[in-house]
């Protein structure tokens, strides 16, 4: 029986370990970020109007990160995203400006080709054993042309009015591209958090031997997970084609490094086997925020991109200290790996608990 001293006790642990995570330093950054700015401001900041601008442009970083986070669970690097991006938004705004294709159909053909484009490269990455950073960079390539030739020059504009209305519509200030990313974010952590099939890309991320030692298909998580990166890249796209005035071949052509950004610095291993939801979120919010405190101060471009490669590196470096300081730690205390059992653990006994979500 579980007693309340026991379940105070566990409370305590996990909120012990929370105040100790990326994820609290994040929120910490964070508030303080968005503090600061609102007072350099003199409250501007903290207006409807700034609010709402704030949080429409925050919706596609929070997007593209979760999407590249997907990809990083099973230890792939997925440099599609901006060039997979920039191509849907593209293909849903020639399919309402130059076919006459209503928005909802739209909108839905370019998710789904998203999607597909995601399913086609996990396939292709699984079939001919490449390694995904080279079959993503072709790809890359491929659909970089493609954008161009969809949009050449010009800039399309002419699409659905009520799509640009529903990407500007702000109820209590909320913007609803952003309550779509928040609502994507949430129903990725749950998929992690509490699916099956979830917890098994984190298996296969996080030792893909004893995955399929334990029944699961590695290359089918490999499959699922760009799958799933495509999908969210098609939803980032649709995003930012109704909070857009226009899309043109230049969408998505910034999107690379924010997408590695994110996850990186919410606390994802680039091994694999980890996803960090909440963390992810948060640190596109505060890549955002010093995209705010550049227009704010009037700064060069260049130094944001420069700071948050920095970021990134630092925090690369600093995780594999802090691994190796654990690893050594590991083998001065004597540690040995546990010696093999006669029968093979059953897959949803390999798969890893919610713990080891953050």
């Amino acid at each position: 029986m579980i007693t309340i001293n026991d379940r105070g006790a566990r409370t305590g642990a996990v909120l012990r370990r929370f105040s100790r995570s990326t994820t609290m330093t994040l929120l910490c950054v964070t508030l303080a970020g968005y503090l600061a700015l609102g007072v350099a401001s003199s409250g501007e900041f903290f207006q409807g109007p700034s609010v709402r601008t704030f949080l429409q442009y925050l919706a596609t970083p929070i997007l593209i990160g979760l999407a590249q986070m997907v990809a990083l669970c099973v230890g792939q690097l997925n440099l599609v995203v901006g060039a997979l991006g920039g191509f849907t938004a593209c293909l849903t705004g020639v399919l309402m400006a130059d076919v006459g294709v209503p928005a909802p159909i739209a909108v839905a053909a370019g998710v789904l080709a998203a999607t597909l484009v995601g399913l086609v490269t996990g396939v292709f990455i699984v079939a001919t054993r490449i390694n995904g950073f080279i079959v993503t960079l072709g790809t890359m390539t491929i659909l970089l042309g493609a954008q161009y030739r969809l949009a050449g020059t010009r800039t399309i504009d002419g699409y659905s009015p009520t799509l640009k209305e529903l990407g500007r519509a702000a109820p209590l200030n909320l913007p609803l591209v952003f309550l779509v990313a928040v609502a994507a974010a949430a129903l990725l952590a749950a998929f992690m958090h509490r699916a099956t099939a979830g917890r098994r890309l984190l298996a296969a991320g996080g030792n893909p031997l004893a995955a399929r030692l334990s029944g699961i298909s590695t290359d089918r998580q490999i499959v699922l997970a760009h799958t799933l990166s495509g999908l969210l890249v098609g939803v980032a796209a649709v995003t930012a084609t109704a909070s857009l005035p226009g899309v043109n071949r230049s969408v998505g052509g910034d999107w690379l490094l924010p997408s590695f950004a994110a996850p990186i610095i919410g606390g994802v291993a680039l091994n694999g086997g980890s996803v960090a939801v909440f963390g992810t979120v948060l640190a596109a919010f505060v890549m955002r925020l010093i995209d705010a405190a550049r227009a704010q101060f009037s700064l060069d471009p260049s130094w944001v991109n420069f700071l948050i490669g920095l970021v990134v590196l630092g925090t690369v470096v600093g995780g594999r200290i802090h691994q190796t300081h654990l690893e050594k730690k590991g083998k001065a205390q004597g540690r040995t790996p546990p010696a093999p059992v006669d029968q093979g653990p059953t897959a949803d006994a390999a798969l890893p608990n919610a713990g080891g979500v953050r």
